[in-house]
């Protein structure tokens, strides 16, 4: 795969309410997320899915956001309080090599890849990662741009899954996008 940052700038294009119209985040992460779960998400940005997600895991439930841009990060966070739900909301820095995730090892009942495995420097290295953090049954969407990434490099991240232990359960239709859901298996 190949490295790519996401400037801290285009954050705010990608909170833009108009790409509500496009990708509603209610709707694509609806049928996977339920109150009191803890999700996953890499690569948050400043909070596009993230303010969704805390809505749906409830007052019991939690949201690790993981982004290697403190700028992103620090947005999110003020997101976050302005919509009353920092509390729900671990917010983290990580490494470029690494989401740092040893704390949460068989916690993670959902994890949303959105736009974003593409940018990591090993898929391999995130999935092994992700699969570690994730519960037996646990959930995975993964969703990738067609316009960056082409479909044989989608269905080699898709190997590269499998290799960490999950597997394809679902390919749902999200538009814009190629995406698969996957599970690690119980």
């Amino acid at each position: 795969m190949a490295e790519h940052v996401c400037p801290w700038w285009v954050g705010y294009f990608l909170i833009s309410p108009l790409r509500r119209w496009f990708q509603d985040p209610a709707a694509i992460v609806g049928p996977y997320v339920k109150p009191g779960m803890t999700v996953l998400e890499p690569g948050p940005g400043m909070g596009f899915f993230t303010v969704e997600l805390a809505r749906q895991v409830g007052a019991e439930g939690k949201v690790v956001a993981v982004d290697i841009g403190p700028r992103m990060i620090a947005t999110l966070k003020r997101r976050m309080a302005k919509a009353g739900l920092l509390n729900r909301t671990d917010a983290r820095v990580s490494q470029a090599g690494s989401m740092g995730l040893g704390d949460l090892r068989g916690r993670i009942d959902f994890t949303l890849a959105f736009y974003m495995v593409h940018e990591m420097p090993s898929a391999s290295r995130f999935f092994q990662e992700a699969a570690e953090c994730t519960k037996p049954g646990g959930t995975l969407l993964l969703a990738e741009p067609p316009g960056h990434v082409k479909q044989e490099i989608f269905e080699a991240e898709l190997q590269q899954a499998a290799k960490a232990g999950f597997a394809i359960i679902e390919r749902p239709k999200i538009r814009g996008s190629l995406a698969a859901l996957l599970m690690k298996p119980a």
